[in-house]
């Protein structure tokens, strides 16, 4: 085994310093080389991702779960388009970030250049293979990936796609490596290959994060679960937040973003609740609540003290009464993952309040916590969502795979 992850490191690291070498206009022709080959290739992705799918489902899995695995034409199609987009947007890699003189005649700079080595483990997101390629090669990143048993098939015939993109453009086909060895044992090896991987990302449930973060000696970006909470505020356009809810949990409820919990002020509980409670009972969503908001509707369940922290992934939600913004923050801040949250206000000063406040990656006003998202702000993709505080906060896109260097240029200065 360890023979085996080591050398796809080697291979990696040379492959890495292949890629430092490219251009803005290189990498970007192989990038729409690539999304041109999976849009060929698609047939063969959607037969073996329906071996994937066909195993999910006689093992039970939930069927948020197997839509989040789930290949169609069009997300293929999306996949493709992007790498495209990821190809239309600036190379960040060789920006000069500041430059400045010192009395003693050196010009010091800092300059955006590439992390690597890139490693990612995720689970049952087919689409990430493209994505995480797309953002690590336009950045001059080699990456190795090692998804879960469940997708095994899929991201072979997407990383076969990408790497007849790579040979149609002469380019080195170990810029993408893909760990077919799914076992732990291999994903525990892959976490100690600090000699070769820069940079460690995990993408998943709490369980595989939780376990990157504590066993990893590669430095590790966390990207988090989304207990995504939408506030109704005293001051909400009820039909407004009515339709924001409906399309945040009911969308894809598989998906980091979608909301699991619903906070409600007091004043508009007792009209809003048996509106939305409506809604959502349309979609087979399961509503659990506290105290007061199962007084409002006999259609929901009471919560218990573990709901209001739980990432459900599924058809349920949870409901609290809050008698104030204060509260409202109060309660988030205590429960959330950092991940995005939202309100539902016409008042000014309470929308601002939230945004202060409320501590999380994205924080929304009158919208939908499914944008946060890289495609949807603009990044082409997304390499993960991170909840943490240092280097990179939000959806990741090409800067959050670079690092800085310090240029120094001289005329023959010794220091004294």
């Amino acid at each position: 085994m360890g023979n085996y992850m080591e050398t796809l490191g080697i291979r990696a690291k040379a492959a890495s310093r292949e890629a430092v070498r490219l251009g803005a206009g290189e990498k970007n022709r192989v990038l729409l080389t690539v999304a041109d080959e999976l849009c060929l290739e698609t047939e063969e992705i959607l037969k073996e991702n329906q071996k994937d799918v066909d195993e999910a489902v006689q093992a039970g899995m939930k069927d948020s779960l197997v839509d989040r695995l789930r290949l169609t034409d069009s997300r293929v199609q999306d996949m493709a388009e992007g790498l495209r987009q990821i190809a239309g947007l600036e190379d960040p890699v060789g920006e000069i970030l500041s430059m400045k003189t010192r009395p003693n005649g050196l010009r010091i700079g800092k300059r955006r250049v590439p992390l690597g080595v890139v490693g990612i483990i995720y689970e049952s997101r087919p689409n990430v293979t493209s994505d995480a390629f797309g953002l690590c090669f336009k950045t001059g990143n080699a990456v190795i990936l090692r998804g879960g048993s469940d997708a095994i098939c899929s991201d072979k015939a997407i990383v076969h796609a990408v790497k007849e993109g790579l040979r149609k453009e002469k380019v080195n086909q170990d810029m993408i490596l893909l760990v077919e060895d799914t076992s732990r044992e291999a994903a525990g090896e892959m976490m100690r290959l600090h000699d070769y991987i820069d940079v460690l990302i995990p993408r998943g449930g709490a369980g595989l994060i939780a376990n990157v973060v504590e066993n990893s000696t590669v430095p590790v970006i966390e990207t988090g679960t989304g207990n995504c909470h939408i506030y109704v505020d005293e001051f909400a356009d009820l039909g407004m937040a009515a339709d924001i809810i409906e399309n945040a949990k009911t969308q894809r409820m598989g998906v980091c973003n979608a909301c699991e919990s619903l906070v409600v002020h007091e004043r508009v509980a007792r009209l809003f609740i048996p509106t939305i409670v409506n809604r959502l009972k349309m979609h087979q969503v399961e509503i659990r609540g506290d105290e007061t908001a199962c007084a409002y509707s006999e259609d929901i369940i009471p919560a218990q003290e573990d709901d209001w922290s739980k990432e459900y992934l599924d058809a349920v939600i949870s409901v609290k009464v809050v008698g104030s913004l204060e509260d409202a923050v109060g309660h988030i801040n205590m429960y959330n993952t950092g991940h995005s949250e939202a309100i539902i206000t016409e008042n000014y000063e309470n929308a601002m309040g939230f945004l202060d406040e409320i501590d999380a990656a994205a924080v929304y006003v009158n919208a939908s916590t499914r944008f946060t998202d890289g495609f949807e702000f603009g990044f082409g993709a997304e390499i993960g969502i991170s909840t943490q505080k240092l280097h990179a906060r939000g959806p990741m896109g090409l800067e959050a795979l670079t690092t800085t260097k310090y240029v120094i240029f001289g005329n023959g200065q010794i220091r004294k």
